[in-house]
């Protein structure tokens, strides 16, 4: 997160609410079809505003199953007035297959001017070096456009716990960026090529097949916004060497992952005051992930179009995007989710809440540290105060700020989502 930066979507309550009026409703819930149309907006100081459309899109049927939905489908096409584009769609549903949830998502994304800053935390960073067109200095950027495609399969094996199967697909394409105000040849991607820090093999990007198999606990009351319960998950994500990956020892240019979250919703009074952690931990177990790959955070269920850290929307918000990287992660986030009040209009259901939270993320597992160090920048903890406006207990618009703690070279971070990060 940046300065004046504002990812996501959220501006006229009426824009919001076209449509929906037509939704036939009881008091247990909303039947039918519901639409969250949105204008996508965004301001980035270096990409300029951001602008497209969005929706989050249910069907409750007869809403038997409310707040639970049947089906959910999330689409959005924007793009940057600098360049920055992305495509996503993404779709949600316990009901497709009995006793089989399925989500998959199929995005793609191009930024002119991709954060790079480096593995490891080793790298210090210098806001005096970040896009300075004064001097042309552009440290931090490369170019990278990215096509990923998820599909993954729960179903139930006892109780409340699931099998996880899935695969995933990862396309990059990485280069020098391409501009009249900035020297790509300034660029730490560019210098580190150069050197031979970055294998050739792996410096323009490259494709990835990912399997995974895991385990999966929910106990959580809703799922949108849980006020008790606890949703743990873990699995491995595998990737064979299928398209002439270099890499050394017995996994060539395969590897191993495993990805573990805890995650847990304590009612504190009522439902309207939550306690809510959540623990993470990302690693390698064999083989080396190839470096565009690093970034990758692994979630059976995006909440917003983007996964990737440590740092910005999703894991340690406050921190810039991509700030840490390496090879294993670990990180928490602690709120206390507060619901002011909760009220009807045009026949919905509506609350505000607030969540005050504190996140915290460390670089477990360097990547590469003989090559690239390992530095005193690999921990990090924000705090921040999100407002939350919900409807009919899905459709949730949030507004967060966050500033990391300790390091007054980030500037406060504002994001302006959809949903709860977790």
């Amino acid at each position: 997160m940046k300065t004046k930066r504002l990812i996501g979507a959220a501006i006229a309550a009426a824009s919001i609410l076209s449509g929906m009026k037509a939704s036939a409703q009881e008091d247990a819930g909303v039947k039918g079809w519901n639409f969250g149309p949105l204008p996508c907006v965004s301001y980035n100081s270096d990409l300029g505003f951001q602008y497209g459309v969005c929706a989050d899109i249910f069907y409750y049927g007869d809403a038997s199953v409310f707040p639970d939905y049947l089906h959910r489908f999330y689409v959005e096409a924007s793009t940057y007035t600098g360049g920055q584009s992305l495509l996503h769609a993404q779709y949600d549903s316990k009901y497709l297959i009995p006793g089989v949830r399925v989500t998959g998502a199929v995005s793609w994304q191009y930024d002119p001017l991709y954060y790079f800053y480096g593995f490891n935390g080793s790298e210090a960073f210098d806001p005096a070096l970040n896009l300075n067109p004064a001097t042309g200095e552009a440290r931090y950027n490369c170019q990278r456009s990215m096509l990923r495609i998820l599909l993954d399969l729960q179903g139930k094996l006892a109780g409340r716990l699931n099998w996880v199967a899935g695969t995933s697909f990862w396309g990059f394409g990485i280069q020098d960026f391409e501009s009249k105000k900035y020297d790509p040849a300034t660029s730490l991607y560019h210098q580190w090529v150069a050197e031979g820090k970055i294998d050739a093999s792996q410096a323009a990007g490259g494709m990835r097949l990912e399997m995974k198999a895991g385990l999966v606990y929910d106990t959580r009351n809703l799922e949108a916004a849980p006020s008790r319960g606890i949703w743990a998950e873990a699995y491995i994500n595998g990737s064979p060497d299928l398209f002439g990956a270099s890499g050394k020892g017995v996994w060539g240019g395969g590897y191993l992952k495993l990805a573990a979250h805890w995650r847990q919703y304590l009612p504190l009074v009522s439902d309207r005051l939550v306690l809510a952690y959540h623990l993470a931990y990302q690693g390698t177990l064999a083989g080396e992930t190839p470096f565009y790959m690093l970034p990758v955070i692994y979630t059976l269920y995006l909440r917003q179009t983007g996964s990737e850290g440590l740092g910005g929307l999703n894991t340690v918000r406050g921190l810039i995007q991509n700030r840490l990287v390496g090879e294993g992660y670990a990180w928490a986030n602690v709120e206390l989710r507060w619901k002011l009040f909760e009220f009807k209009f045009i026949g919905q259901n509506w609350y505000l809440a607030t969540n005050p939270f504190v996140d915290a993320g460390y670089v477990l597992q360097p990547y590469r540290p003989q090559v690239f160090g390992v530095g005193s920048e690999r921990f990090d903890v924000s705090a921040g105060l999100g407002l939350k406006l919900a409807m009919n207990e899905n459709f949730i618009v949030s507004v967060e700020a966050a500033q990391v703690l300790g390091h007054s070279e980030y500037p406060m971070g504002l994001v302006i989502a959809l949903n709860y990060i977790f």
